[in-house]
């Protein structure tokens, strides 16, 4: 019998992309999540940082790095927490409007983004199969909203404004992980989703503030399914995946994250009380955009 050996940060891998397809569909299934996006994105932050507090209270060289974090780093990590706030607004807004497959795919864009600013700012220099993948994912990305505004149906599950805020969403992702790429060479993983998630939680309290949206009285199936998103996709996912980076390759981590909208649409397929079944626009210009980010996100060693 031959024995398959895998390493710990290949399974944490695995674990991070399996857990975090699951959110789509639990927000889906959370019946505020169309009428009040902000305070389901308000909750799932505010449960992951709840989760995340123990390892900083319990763990003193985490209490340590946190109060000897230079003013520059925090400043950064302020900015990243106004980002990831504004990437969760606006992509739970999105799921209200449009389908999970859409909604997925373009929030999953931001390698677009990532490639280009990477390497003005960062002089990551960008080869020509790079530049390719990114106007190959732009054309997927005209082909989906395009043809999804335009599609005639009774039954409509793709808006414009969907798509809008899903690519919103994507771009605020793109530049969080941008941000959060400078940080993390000098700031362990629990110091940074602590500082960053308790600020993105704090941003997201005074938008449903301003917005009035409910932060109380929330029924407690909603509350339970918010607590799993946070554990599932905020925990085992972005957490367990940013600890994955610091043993795994770059090029290996950017392909397996094409799985999220893979997995998320599956998920949508088959749960019977969502049952979406995605638009041809969306199955082909989805198809041209995860090629185009694989050949955007990419090294130009072979994988």
């Amino acid at each position: 019998m031959i024995k398959l050996k895998i390493s710990k940060p290949y399974l944490g891998l695995f674990i991070s992309i399996a857990s975090v397809s699951t959110a789509a569909v639990l927000i889906k299934t959370v019946s505020i999540h169309a009428q009040f996006p902000f305070s389901v994105a308000f909750f799932r932050l505010l449960f992951t940082t709840l989760i995340v507090l123990p390892f900083v209270i319990f763990r003193k060289n985490i209490r340590k790095e946190l109060l000897s974090l230079s003013k520059e780093s925090f400043l950064i990590m302020l900015i990243i927490g106004l980002i990831l706030a504004a990437h969760f607004a606006l992509w739970i807004s999105s799921l209200g409007k449009t389908s999970v497959a859409s909604s997925v795919i373009l929030v999953t864009a931001h390698p677009l983004l990532v490639g280009p600013l990477s390497h003005y700012f960062l002089k990551e220099r960008l080869s020509k199969a790079n530049t390719i993948g990114i106007i190959i994912s732009v054309i997927g990305v005209i082909i989906l909203v395009y043809g999804n505004t335009i599609y005639s149906s009774e039954i409509k599950i793709d808006t414009l404004e969907g798509n809008i805020l899903a690519i919103l969403g994507g771009i605020a992702a793109g530049l969080y992980i941008l941000g959060g790429r400078k940080v993390r060479k000098n700031v362990s993983v629990w110091s940074y989703a602590f500082v960053v998630y308790s600020i993105a939680t704090i941003i997201l309290f005074l938008l449903c503030l301003i917005s009035q949206s409910p932060i109380y009285g929330i029924s407690p199936q909603d509350y339970g399914l918010i607590l799993l998103m946070a554990i599932l996709a905020g925990i085992l996912g972005h957490t367990l995946y940013n600890w994955s980076l610091e043993y795994v390759r770059a090029s290996v981590a950017s392909v397996v994250l094409l799985g999220e909208p893979i997995g998320s649409t599956l998920l949508a397929i088959i749960l019977p009380w969502i049952s979406q079944i995605p638009s041809e626009y969306t199955i082909f210009g989805g198809a041209i955009i995860l090629t185009g980010i694989y050949l955007t996100a990419r090294k130009n060693k072979i994988i």
